[in-house]
């Protein structure tokens, strides 16, 4: 592993002496099984090296310079065996996903101009060494949450991540897709939640404490057409969407545009506007039967856009259920009226109230919930999972309780806080999470026996975009710690103590000329490029903080 370029690292590396020696003479041949990869490496590979790489007939086409994709029914589903020797480069996987996973391999040994879109050197020679690589997923749960409500990421921009994804083997993608900012995607009954709810005024620039803003609207959504490509993209490399839709709070952006979803005794939700600002919304939804309705109208628009198929994960649909503040519900005589007729003891009994009708309402519809870890006061229905973002307790908590977890805490893998200290950190909010950080993170925590562990089904990096108005600001915050979590969420490493950062280093050298050649706006180890600062723009820079923005 030591003299391995790869990220992340696989189980077992053995080099051998030669190279494959790819030519205009090479052929791809995809067996049964694997054409969907064939076509996939095909043409990334034919677009950086500008060779033909035609599709051979027979495995042994090859003829020592070529390239082989097979199934090995022997192999786990995402695990894969690539050989690289006299007789060629072959790639098997247990199934279509592993040799998924072992073309991107393959790429990496390439070097970073297979990274590139076209080639740039046309009489380089294109060498893969001679070695054996075996390697398998510690965590079948590799999941990136992309935060699309907060600031609007366009369609090509979602693309371009499950790509990002992709070169380092995540395979679920969490689109947050409502929010009090933002609702993100079309639905056909409910026109006014893109008409109206997808725009905001004007927008807070930093923290919300910042005295500056950004005096244009700002906004967008995703036709329902734009999220099946999205799906059908992330598909093809095997990658699972998994859609957010956030109540009961969160949701003023929704209110905004029907305002009877709101808590109208209390509150003139006629006035609301899409908000502009950063933090914890006191305007939630009314726990009504017509709320309960037309979100069930939404969910059923959603569910035929994300459906559930033989991919992992593809049944879970996440209803947020996270920073729900009371105050309206006790204020509320139609809310507290709610409460008597349901024989509930108070607030946080109405909210577990209108969660667990979601979780029936997609169990009755063969789905599955996930929420985040709040979701779990007043119980859950068995098939239920957790979002564990608060440190780990919740994530505890529920794999005691029997419920699936997705380890993703606020203190080690929330991408939008702050790389470093300095003074130049652009909007630094948060708690200081370095590269070495995310690379020492370890998402089983020690106290869970063997048999409560099983039920960690992975982890998740997340990508809050309140400080991010742009791809160029995601990108600095993603990279390059999302290679760090990648390797955390792929490889079996040691005790995080343990870990040998040093060597990581050594391979993030290469791996950042990977990045380079994706065109991936990453925080290089010196500090923010002059492009990247935000002078004068107020973050929350203090040290334990609240980080909450």
């Amino acid at each position: 592993m030591r003299n391995s370029p790869l990220i992340p690292a696989p189980c077992g590396v053995a080099a051998g002496a030669g190279e494959v020696r790819l030519t205009a003479h090479s052929r791809l041949f995809a067996c049964d099984g694997t054409e969907g990869v064939g076509r996939w490496l095909g043409t990334v590979l034919r677009d950086a090296t500008g060779l033909p790489l035609r599709e051979g007939r027979e495995l042994d086409d090859t003829e020592g310079d070529g390239i082989g994709l097979r199934l090995d029914p022997g192999l786990g589903s995402e695990e894969y065996r690539l050989v690289s020797d006299p007789s060629g480069v072959l790639v098997e996987g247990g199934g279509a996903a592993g040799v998924f996973w072992g073309a991107q391999t393959l790429r990496q040994l390439l070097g970073p101009e297979a990274y590139r879109r076209a080639p740039i050197h046309r009489d380089r020679a294109w060498t893969v060494p001679y070695v054996t690589v075996e390697d398998a997923p510690r965590f079948r749960w590799r999941g990136l949450m992309l935060d699309v409500a907060r600031h609007f990421m366009p369609k090509d921009g979602v693309l371009r991540y499950l790509d990002l994804m992709a070169a380092h083997k995540l395979n679920v993608l969490h689109l947050h897709l409502t929010d009090d900012q933002g609702w993100r995607v079309e639905i056909k009954r409910y026109p006014r939640l893109t008409e109206v709810g997808s725009w905001r005024a004007r927008t807070k620039f930093g923290h919300r404490a910042s005295p500056l803003w950004e005096e244009k609207p700002h906004g967008g959504h995703y036709t329902q057409d734009d999220l099946r490509e999205i799906v059908a993209y992330a598909a093809e490399r095997h990658i699972t969407v998994v859609p957010e839709i956030d109540v009961p709070g969160h949701s003023q952006a929704a209110v905004a545009a029907y305002p009877e979803l709101g808590n109208t005794d209390v509150v003139d939700t006629a006035s609301l506007a899409v908000w502009d600002t950063w933090g914890v919304n006191k305007n939630v939804l009314a726990p009504t039967d017509h709320t309960l309705r037309f979100y069930e109208g939404v969910f059923e628009e959603v569910l035929e856009l994300f459906p559930a198929d033989a991919a992992p994960f593809s049944a879970f649909v996440h209803i947020g259920g996270d920073e729900c503040p009371k105050d309206q519900w006790r204020e509320s005589a139609a809310a507290q009226a709610r409460m008597r007729e349901l024989g509930l003891a108070d607030e946080d009994a109405l909210q577990s109230w209108f969660v667990r009708h979601f979780d029936n309402w997609l169990t009755a519809r063969g789905r599955r919930l996930i929420g985040w870890d709040e979701i779990l006061e007043g119980g859950l229905a068995p098939g239920a999972a957790v979002s564990s973002w608060r440190g780990y307790a919740g994530g505890v908590t529920a794999a005691r309780m029997g419920h699936d977890v997705v380890m993703c805490p606020e203190q080690q893998v929330y991408l939008d806080h702050r790389q470093d200290d300095g003074p130049d950190e652009p909007v630094p909010i948060g708690w200081v999470r370095t590269l070495e950080d995310v690379f020492r993170f370890e998402p089983v925590p020690p106290e869970l026996t063997h048999d409560e562990a099983r039920h960690v089904l992975g982890t998740q990096a997340n990508v809050w975009t309140e400080v991010m108005e742009d791809q160029a600001r995601v990108d600095y915050q993603t990279f390059p710690r999302l290679a760090a979590f990648a390797e955390v969420a792929w490889s079996r490493l040691p005790a995080p103590a343990e870990r040998d950062f040093g060597d990581f280093e050594r391979r993030m050298t290469v791996h950042r000329a990977r990045l380079d050649a994706l065109g991936v706006g990453y925080r290089p180890p010196s500090g923010p490029r002059p492009w990247q600062r935000r002078p004068g723009v107020l973050g929350r820079p203090i040290e334990g903080a609240p980080p909450n923005v």
